[in-house]
């Protein structure tokens, strides 16, 4: 159904039909435009436009047809048969209002145009889609929180370069991932205040013509505030472009961890064990065990941040306001948010089932020579120049490296050969507890800052929880 054919004298064109009709995909606005029409109905009865018995009726047929489509949500689709064919998701929702209501179907759209009706729709959509991908969030850094609490004591080398670099507790690394993943909950917090602006009643450009009340509009509709330029609110998207923003930071940290899992995993790592149920097999090697979850993490991420640079691209010359690129919208941003909600709900399937072995863990974090600086550190509790114990606790290294041995297995002699100022009690000063105690500064990685930074985690995870 077209609701623009009376300036044309001919129908359009099949091929012109194939790109540009938008219900293929718009018809997941099927609840939102009911829901913004409800709305609207009311706005034109404040108007004056309809009567209150038609408001009734429309407001009747609108729930009834709300209702079918939570039932079957392809119903639009499912209904596109024989000589029926509607044009886009507004189209689909007028033409069912016209043939159970006659005129009084027709009346509904006064005053409205589609450009305000589908920015209305997509602002609404978002805010519910960010609502969820927050809810998965919550249960992915939980996930996190419960991994560093069941490894709390696991001890492992912490990699820079991908080299092995200092022990950390494995509870360190897992609250590191969370820290990412509090702050793409942050950022999509905020970034749903700027969605939540409600441009129904800006009209196609110029606002529109009937006395609507738009405070009491947005307000019905659960907005903030209604927008302020029916020119820029017609034409907006900056609020796809930052949730589009949010989910490609978020994919990345995914695919960090994803990554990060996938070394700890393979047989050169061997620091972890993926599941059977998150793992796959070859269709030619009997023995593999793939890790394919953690890898679709790290893959997928790449898809979100091709919708991001789409929607810059689709947006970056359109003059004011609107212009049919933006229908371009809601294809990368509907497939961005199905990317980042199954990524965010495999991730707790990874995690719980995660097994971690605590003894390879541990020879990683003692092989290495990850204990030098911690030989730099005691030297400079001697006095030495931190440059100087740095130079020295490198020479004593080389010493080791040369006869095949640990740092801690160097004999006293030998150690003072290089680094005059040691003594017996250096070498507990080398074990790994030691070490790691000395890094109990907040933030870093000793037993005790990691056990407040992880209560501090969950207080913090729960509190949000609560206010939402």
């Amino acid at each position: 159904m077209a609701l623009w054919g009376g300036r044309f004298e001919s129908g359009p064109d099949a091929l012109f039909r194939a790109i540009n009709d938008s219900l293929g995909f718009d018809y997941r606005l099927a609840l939102e435009d009911i829901d913004g029409s409800l709305a609207w109905a009311k706005a034109i009865h404040g108007a004056g436009v309809l009567e209150a018995s038609e408001l009734g009726t429309l407001s009747k047929a609108l729930a009834d047809l709300r209702g079918a489509i939570v039932a079957n949500p392809r119903l639009p689709l499912d209904e596109q048969q024989g000589e029926t064919h509607d044009e886009d998701i507004h189209s689909y929702v007028e033409r069912k209002l016209v043939e159970k209501l006659g005129p009084l179907g027709k009346k509904l759209h006064t005053g409205r145009s589609r450009n305000d009706q589908v920015a209305t729709d997509l602002r609404l959509w978002t805010r519910r889609a960010i609502d969820a991908r927050l809810a998965e969030l919550r249960d992915a850094r939980r996930s996190l929180l419960d991994i560093a609490q069941r490894e709390s004591t696991t001890v492992m080398s912490g990699y820079t370069h991908l080299q092995r670099a200092q022990p950390v507790l494995f509870a360190h690394w897992a609250l590191a991932y969370q820290a990412m993943l509090a702050r793409d909950a942050a950022r999509l917090r905020d970034c749903r205040a700027r969605v939540n602006i409600c441009p129904l009643g800006s009209g196609a450009l110029a606002g529109t013509a009937y006395k609507i009340d738009r405070h009491a509009l947005a307000k019905d509709l659960g907005f903030e505030a209604a927008s302020t330029n029916s020119l820029d609110a017609t034409s907006d998207r900056d609020f796809v472009i930052e949730t589009l923003s949010c989910l490609a930071t978020l994919g990345v940290h995914l695919s960090r961890l994803g990554e990060d899992l996938i070394l700890f995993g393979s047989q050169e790592f061997g620091l972890v064990e993926f599941h059977d149920s998150v793992s796959s097999g070859s269709s030619l090697m009997p023995q593999k065990k793939n890790p394919d979850a953690a890898e679709l993490l790290r893959g997928k991420s790449g898809r979100v941040i091709g919708s991001l640079v789409s929607m810059f691209t689709s947006m970056k010359g359109l003059p004011l306001a609107y212009n049919k690129d933006l229908q371009e919208d809601k294809e990368p941003l509907f497939d961005a948010m199905d990317q980042a909600s199954v990524c965010l709900r495999v991730v707790p399937k990874i995690l719980d089932t995660l097994k971690v072995n605590r003894a390879k863990c541990e020879a990683a974090a003692k092989g290495g020579y990850s204990n030098a600086t911690d030989l730099a550190d005691y030297l400079v509790a001697q006095g030495v120049p931190f440059r100087e114990a740095h130079e020295q606790a490198g020479k004593a290294v080389r010493l080791a490296l040369s006869h095949h041995v640990a740092l801690d297995d160097l004999s006293l002699e030998q150690l003072k050969s290089v680094a005059p100022r040691c003594e017996a009690d250096v070498f507990p000063r080398l074990s790994l507890s030691v070490g790691l105690a000395a890094r109990n500064v907040h933030g870093g990685t000793g037993p005790e800052a990691v056990r407040e930074a992880l209560a501090h985690a969950r207080a913090s995870l729960d509190a949000a929880h609560s206010k939402t």
